[in-house]
């Protein structure tokens, strides 16, 4: 019997009974606590982290949101801690999943009540339904064949004869020909990798409008097998003009087959696992929005290396990578984001800050900031006690850096036009100034 938890991140989850179950406290089974804890053994061995083991029967979760679906049918739905009043869970689903669209870049058909009505299922369903609708549009616009060359022995003459073939007859099969012709068929490695999303998505959702469309599909398309091999079959998968209808399926494709996922999890489990690490899913969707913010004479470059910290022994070391870069001209803005709750009212404990980024900060400027001057970022969620950007931090004349919040409702931030010198779009620019009022 399938079994589903809603948690969000760093929540702590028991094989104990829990009185008063909640989004930081819940209890799972004994064979789901055993899956997670050698499933953490994995992302260990790897250098991260995706629980905290406190003693046998306690466990806390780390900064992944997402959905794991353990072999014994418990489904853990975890979501980003943000909200803390009103409906959490909702407000959650439809934070994560407009996270994920944006920072993985995926086409949507369309926002209305019934995208709305679905965030009230847990996200892998979320995704399946995109899925799909992307699937259900394609298939109605025709799906592509492809010709194909087939060698077999007929009774019948059909295409070519293959008289080399025909030659090495023995006597008592000559009335049997050789041949070679093409059949025009909808086997292709875009067909397949469909087909075996699809297949996934049936086994695994538990929405009835989900499961009644995945097996209509199925139907549709049970000429065609499901691919053998996931990593073969995208590379060979076409992007020309006459495969451009698929390409609004293509990424949902990829996210059920664990081929875009920051962090996927692969295995013996029943249904589909999605996780995302929090801090690289902000990294994200920051990035994405800048990119439509900044004026046109500016670039954004994501994870740059271009510099290192030292040289040692004719050599470079520590190479630096600020998560966000912008270049406009000559001047340039380093800007880093950070999945952290800062406190704007808590000065006494340094708002929540940690030393080690600005140590991190002090030496981007110095390695990507012309002489060493001019203005550094950190963006953080906003939340209702860190409502407006600090003041600014000054680590030597003309170096500055401004901690900033991010406001993940209205999708801008919360600063005046005055203390920041970014490159924004004007309307961008009026926005900040009347966030920062």
């Amino acid at each position: 019997m399938s079994v589903s938890v809603t948690v969000r991140e760093y929540a702590r989850l028991t094989t104990d009974k829990v009185e008063s179950p909640s989004l930081d406290r819940a209890h799972i089974s004994a064979s789901a606590f055993d899956w997670l804890c050698t499933l953490n053994g994995s992302f260990t061995r790897k250098g991260a982290a995706l629980v905290e083991v406190e003693d046998r029967r306690w466990l806390k979760l780390d900064n992944y949101v997402g959905v794991l679906e353990t072999p014994c049918g418990t489904r853990l739905e975890i979501l980003p801690k943000h909200f803390e009043q009103g409906d959490c869970i909702r407000q959650s689903r439809a934070l994560l999943c407009r996270m994920i669209q944006a920072a993985l870049d995926l086409p949507t058909r369309n926002v209305g009540a019934t995208d709305l009505q679905l965030f009230e299922a847990p996200l892998s369903e979320w995704v399946m339904r995109q899925f799909l609708e992307a699937l259900d549009h394609l298939i109605k616009r025709g799906i592509r064949f492809d010709y194909q060359r087939i060698e077999e022995e007929q009774r019948f003459l059909r295409g070519q004869l293959n008289v080399v073939q025909q030659m090495r007859q023995p006597p008592s099969r000559q009335h049997h020909f050789q041949i070679r012709h093409d059949v025009f068929l909808p086997d292709r490695p875009e067909n397949r990798l469909l087909k075996l999303a699809l297949e996934r998505v049936c086994a695994a959702t538990q929405e009835p409008g989900n499961w009644r469309l995945a097996h209509e599909l199925r139907g549709l398309l049970q000429e065609i097998n499901a691919s053998r091999d996931v990593s073969l079959d995208f590379k060979k998968w076409r992007n020309d003009r006459l495969m451009a209808h698929y390409q609004p399926v293509k990424p949902w494709c990829e996210l059920i087959l664990n081929e875009q996922m920051p962090m996927a999890v692969a295995g013996q489990a029943r249904g589909i696992s999605l996780l995302f690490p929090m801090e690289k899913l902000f990294e994200r969707y920051v990035a994405a929005w800048l990119r439509k913010q900044i004026t046109a004479d500016a670039t954004l470059r994501t994870q740059a290396a271009s510099h290192y910290l030292c040289s040692h022994d004719g050599g470079r070391m520590f190479r630096l990578e600020p998560d966000l870069l912008i270049e406009g001209g000559k001047q340039r803005w380093v800007l880093d984001t950070k999945w952290k709750r800062l406190d704007a009212g808590a000065k006494s404990d340094k708002y929540g800050l940690s030393q080690s980024d600005f140590y991190q900060l002090f030496a981007y400027g110095h390695k990507y900031l012309e002489g060493g001057q001019g203005e550094l970022t950190l963006i953080y969620p906003r939340r209702a006690v860190f409502q407006e950007a600090l003041k600014p931090f000054e680590f030597a004349p003309g170096l500055t850096l401004n901690v900033i919040p991010f406001d993940l409702e209205e999708l801008m931030l919360v600063v005046g036009a005055e203390q920041t010198t970014l490159p924004l779009k004007a309307a961008a620019l009026v926005g900040l100034k009347q966030g920062a009022a």
